[in-house]
């Protein structure tokens, strides 16, 4: 329903309300719009206010991309080199790598290393007694997709969760049982712009997350 929704506003016409990169600055040309503020917008059935107003041009209602994308749960991208706007789930995934932060964030070879193999970056919680080792994403609404993968060390983990930090929702639930090695988790986080993942870890457990491995889409 939301894709067909979507597609239906696109058909309107959409404008994207993002900052312009050079690359789309020099593609502007100058045209003379209106402000539609009268414009009533309802999705699924729904009203809808948008944070900027429909511009109107040449008999043509153009809708802030920004704006609906969010309503819809519909991530959408920019990439201002390359003047390309990306709506919905991305055909090649975006390593969780990039601006991770964390205190078990490590690049020591010795911790970094897997089943014979050496991911570079990795979330390695190998602290003390019974805990929640746990970390912060910011998808910052731009994907539809986590793709995750984790392992339990030396203890099994009966409970690792993605909750989205602003509503509070559990988006997923599992558990690793520490024989079966890197373990796969997938979520829909449409939508999220911040998730917390946490695992309950017993006394002298490790959690093991290879970020190079683990990604968005």
């Amino acid at each position: 329903m939301k894709k067909k929704t979507a597609a239906a506003l696109i058909g309107t016409g959409m404008f994207f309300s993002m900052g312009v990169g050079a690359f789309a600055a020099s593609n502007l040309q100058p045209i003379q719009a209106f402000l539609n503020t009268g414009l009533k917008i309802q999705v699924n059935g729904q009203s809808f206010t948008s944070s900027s107003a429909p511009i109107t041009y040449n008999s043509t209602t153009y809708l802030p991309l920004r704006s609906v994308a969010d309503a819809l749960d519909v991530p959408v991208r920019y990439d201002a080199a390359k003047g390309l706007v990306q709506l919905g789930e991305q055909t090649q995934g975006v390593s969780i790598a990039a601006g991770f932060s964390d205190m078990y964030h490590t690049k020591e070879p010795a911790k970094t290393t897997y089943a014979g193999k050496d991911y570079k970056e990795v979330y390695y919680n190998d602290g003390d007694g019974d805990r929640e080792g746990s970390f912060m994403l910011h998808p910052n609404k731009k994907y539809a997709t986590l793709v995750l993968q984790a392992a339990a060390l030396d203890k099994d983990i009966t409970k690792f969760v993605v909750l989205d930090s602003d509503t509070r929702k559990e988006l997923k639930s599992t558990s690793i049982a520490r024989g079966e090695g890197l373990k796969t988790i997938t979520v829909n986080i449409s939508g999220s712009k911040e998730l917390y993942v946490y695992g309950e870890l017993k006394d002298g457990g490790k959690l093991f997350v290879p970020l190079t491995t683990s990604y968005y889409k």
